[in-house]
C-alpha cells in the first residue's frame, strides 16, 4: 500500500478534527450553552465596537473555553469507556479535568468584565 502524501494526510487530519468538532458541538450540553454565550458575546463585540485587542482577547477566551471543553468531554470518555463502574480514581481525574474548565471560564468571564463593564457603564 503506497504511503499517502503530506497533502493527503493534513486534509484527512482537519476532516477527522471538523468532525470531532461537530460532534462536540452535537452531543454535548455544556459546549451548547458556551456556543450560545460565544454567539452573544460575538454579537456584543460588534454592537459595542470593541476594539482589535479586545476582539483578540475574546476569541481567544471563547477558544480556551470550549478547547478545554473538548479535551474534558475526551477524557470522560475516556475514563468511563477504561472504567464503566464507579471509581474514585476516575472520580479525580474526572473532577480535575472539570476544575480545569471552571478555571478558563473564570477567567473568560473576567476577560467579558473587562471589556464590557466600561462600555455598559
Amino acid at each position: 500500500m503506497p504511503k499517502e502524501s503530506f497533502l493527503v494526510n493534513r486534509i484527512k487530519s482537519v476532516g477527522f478534527a471538523l468532525k470531532g468538532a461537530f460532534l462536540l458541538v452535537r452531543t454535548e450540553a455544556s459546549i451548547k450553552i458556551q456556543f450560545f454565550i460565544a454567539i452573544v458575546m460575538t454579537i456584543a463585540g460588534f454592537y459595542y465596537e470593541i476594539s482589535n485587542l479586545e476582539w483578540i482577547l475574546q476569541v481567544f477566551a471563547i477558544a480556551l473555553v470550549m478547547g478545554i471543553e473538548g479535551l474534558n468531554t475526551a477524557v470522560e470518555k475516556i475514563a468511563d469507556f477504561v472504567q464503566p463502574n464507579f471509581d474514585e480514581r476516575i472520580g479525580f481525574i474526572k473532577d480535575i479535568a472539570a476544575g480545569a474548565v471552571m478555571i478558563v471560564s473564570i477567567a473568560a468571564t473576567i476577560i467579558g468584565l473587562i471589556i464590557y463593564l466600561p462600555k455598559i457603564f
